[in-house]
């Protein structure tokens, strides 16, 4: 039987207002972007004359759900901070200002509990002087945090502030409370629309091609890896080995590989490895080449640690520190068979997550907020902005959260990650 998606995106209600936007392209409300990329994933569907499943096209609708003459906006970043946020928060911003004339925009400071009134966090007034240069500096001029909070209390502040329309950005936990939210003012029969704007560096969302910060990541992790090769290679038995972001998903080690091909081994989460297989490839690889460059990322080889079952604030497992326990790993069973190594541990994740976004991924940021804008603008409410079959679509929020997107140790990915690195398939 075949997965039937719901891609049905929620509305508030009609759109009878004109949109003021002029010299543009509107799109229709029934243009779509095909799920599946593959004539044989569409194949069933067309076999049996029904149309496959399609996602709604973002974009400018000419007409509105909200007068912008009297529209509130808000905006709230809550997670870790990633590349782009900034890039985001003015893109939101200067669209809400100068496409649609909507002056009224407040910035939630903290994450979501910025939208608790009990916690004091002010709301910022955010006006396009105001984040006229934002995009030129790291993290989030709002600041973030974690973990969930009432959406009776944060629905209660948007009601106060009379706001019409929220943008969320951040991942799994933001779009999950960002649901709750929707939920809660559908409950209390309240027209707020809300947005969601998929913010991951580990680019784990599903059903979103790309998010915003991974391409910054991955340039910057090359910096990492091209480190670690130098030192590898100027040190007799020299081995780099460099953690990289990735709790439950190994994009960024993934494609740190292929922009470089000095790496010889990738450890990801999504593909299990033992202790001893991977100590003896390691072993064989200084004998054979005289160096190794190895990547790991952060939530790979967990189940070879002992830790306790502990959580944070946003209900993550807590993970082990898989860079330091390798490395300590590392220098023993090489200190045991006798042969004299020199290690360089490298973790740049800190750094990463804190440097501005790169051009594309800025242009990228951009047009991510314009199309959140026109979501909402036109009155859909409980989605997430996408990037799918590379155009910028609309995902039902609940469909985006049902699941982690990881790498798939069978796919095109994976199959080109081991024939750049020559290591094993299975190593367990």
């Amino acid at each position: 039987m075949r997965n039937r998606l719901d891609l049905t995106i929620a509305r508030l209600g009609e759109c009878h207002v004109p949109s003021p936007m002029s010299g543009v392209r509107f799109t229709r409300d029934d243009e779509r972007v095909l799920y599946h990329a593959s004539f044989e994933d569409m194949k069933p569907w067309l076999d049996e004359g029904e149309d496959p499943p399609a996602m709604e096209v973002a974009g400018p609708r000419e007409r509105l759900f909200f007068d912008p003459k009297t529209l509130a906006c808000g905006i709230v970043t809550c997670g870790g901070i990633c590349p782009g946020l900034n890039d985001v928060i003015r893109a939101l911003v200067l669209s809400l200002h100068h496409h649609y004339g909507v002056r009224k925009v407040y910035g939630f400071r903290f994450g979501y509990e910025g939208l608790v009134r009990r916690y004091g966090h002010e709301p910022l007034e955010l006006t396009p002087d105001a984040v006229n240069r934002i995009h030129e500096i790291g993290g989030s001029v709002l600041g973030s945090s974690r973990g969930p909070q009432d959406p009776a209390e944060m629905l209660q502040t948007l009601e106060d502030l009379k706001i019409g329309i929220l943008f969320a950005i951040g991942g799994d936990g933001t779009l999950r409370g960002a649901q709750a939210i929707s939920d809660e003012a559908t409950r209390r029969g309240l027209r707020i629309g809300i947005i969601g704007i998929p913010k991951t560096i580990d680019n784990d969302v599903s059903f979103v091609q790309r998010t915003f910060g991974f391409e910054t990541a991955v340039t910057e992790a090359r910096r990492a890896t091209y480190a670690a090769n130098t030192e590898a290679e100027a040190a007799r038995n020299g081995i780099g080995l460099v953690k990289l972001m990735g709790r439950d998903s190994g994009f960024i080690a993934a494609y740190s590989v292929l922009v470089d091909s000095q790496v010889n081994f990738c450890l990801v989460p999504e593909v299990p490895f033992t202790l001893e297989r991977f100590l003896s490839e390691l072993k064989q690889r200084i004998e054979r080449r005289g160096h190794a460059v190895v990547v790991v990322a952060e939530g790979a080889g967990q189940d070879l640690m002992a830790r306790a079952d502990e959580r944070d604030s946003s209900g993550n497992v807590k993970h082990g520190d898989v860079g330091v326990f390798l490395r300590d790993a590392i220098r023993e069973h090489f200190m045991q068979i006798g042969m004299e190594i020199s290690l360089k541990y490298i973790d740049p994740s800190y750094t990463i997550r804190s440097v501005p976004a790169t051009p594309h991924d800025s242009a990228f940021c951009l047009l991510l907020g314009h199309s959140a804008v026109h979501a909402g603008m036109s009155g859909r409410t409980n989605m997430v902005v996408s990037f799918w079959n590379h155009q910028f679509t609309h995902v039902p929020i609940p469909l985006a959260v049902s699941q982690r997107k990881k790498v798939d140790p069978k796919g095109a990915l994976w199959n080109s990650v081991l024939a750049s690195t020559g290591q094993s398939r299975d190593m367990r």
